[in-house]
């Protein structure tokens, strides 16, 4: 690891932070943690309370776009970032939005009557069953596995590249369980929904995400990853500011509101955050977003926390209860211990230092 690994510049905003019932020292701890190489590949850390920045800190290090290195970068909060998978819950977003305009079909809808030209599929009642909703909550009941490492051609989202067909190649996948009965992290889900959007309202997930989202936030800087045929990743393609994406947890906190006008629909937002399957390691999800519980001594206990989770270790973190949300930001991609800082960070560092739960 790099000393530039270690280092975390600190914005001031220790008095916001005591006005927002947060402990003036907060960012001093996270960057005496980092420094001490408890918090490793740490790019960005960004949190507000109700609104009101109180803690924001960028280092520098090695980064990459999707797999192409882009050297050590030194960040700041205008650096676009990759989200890898918190894209999903950013496309969630969009589909609540897209739902109550009635461009999109509806949750109980059969994903494949969205797809007629694969009516050999839709001949088999079996996958008939799979619907919308069960995309959304990764309970579609088929064969995907992303276990194995994103360098590997066998993991399925790395696989559905290069096939002839990725929409076919997602839909034909075996059937394993029944639909809604077990939670199987997909890419292949996401990939779906995205399409549905596309198709449904006609215009490209970049447009859509700019004039339903994006701008009514004031973000104009932003980018999302296409593959190599030009097929642009709901998945996992985004790429943003750190500040940027922390307003989209702060619309979410929100209700769905932004500045006094309605963005997201509320009901979806309450749909959305619903736990509704178990996943493999203890949390629960709702309409890609994992929910679990972290304590909170300025609460009284265990408070329910919502996030978006990415490869590498990018998180939006929102506690509805705090009124907090936050971003991190990291550079571990592909190693199965990226989700231990970021998580060090939410726990440790923002939750821990809440002082005052009426602030």
């Amino acid at each position: 690891m790099s000393v530039a690994d270690k280092t975390l510049s600190l914005s001031p905003h220790a008095l916001k932070a005591e006005l927002f019932g947060f402990d003036p020292m907060i960012g001093r701890r996270l960057c005496a943690d980092a420094k001490a190489g408890l918090l490793p590949h740490l790019h960005a850390v960004v949190a507000d309370r109700k609104g009101e920045i109180i803690l924001e800190s960028y280092g520098s290090g090695p980064d990459e776009n999707r797999g192409r290195p882009l050297g050590v970068v030194a960040f700041t909060g205008q650096t676009l970032h990759d989200l890898r998978s918190v894209t999903k819950s950013i496309v969630s977003l969009l589909y609540g939005i897209a739902l109550e305009k009635g461009l999109v079909p509806r949750l109980d809808t059969p994903i494949l009557s969205f797809f007629p030209e694969y009516a050999d599929l839709a001949s088999d009642p079996e996958r008939m069953k799979r619907t919308v909703e069960h995309a959304l909550t990764m309970s579609l009941g088929m064969e995907w596995d992303e276990t194995r490492p994103y360098t590997d051609a066998e993991n399925s989202e790395i696989a559905k590249e290069p096939a002839p067909d990725r929409f076919r190649y997602i839909l034909e996948r075996p059937l394993v369980a029944e639909p809604g009965t077990r939670w199987i992290y997909s890419g292949g889900a996401t990939a779906l929904i995205g399409e549905i959007l596309q198709r449904g309202t006609g215009r490209s997930l970049v447009d859509l995400a700019r004039d339903m989202l994006f701008h009514p936030l004031g973000i104009s800087d932003f980018e999302w990853s296409a593959g190599k045929d030009g097929t642009l990743s709901p998945a996992s393609g985004l790429r943003m500011t750190a500040p940027d994406l922390l307003k989209v947890g702060r619309l979410v906190l929100n209700n769905g509101i932004w500045e006094g006008r309605r963005i997201v629909p509320e009901a979806w937002i309450t749909a959305s955050l619903r736990p509704v399957i178990a996943t493999d390691d203890g949390l629960d999800y709702g309409y890609f977003w994992f929910c679990g519980q972290a304590p909170v001594r300025a609460l009284g206990g265990p408070s329910p926390w919502f996030a978006g989770f990415g490869n590498g270790g990018q998180r939006l973190w929102l506690c509805p209860r705090a009124d907090v949300a936050a971003v991190v930001f990291s550079g571990n991609y592909n190693d199965w211990t990226a989700w231990i800082a970021p998580t060090r960070v939410w726990s440790e560092i923002i939750l821990a230092n809440l002082t005052d739960a009426g602030a």
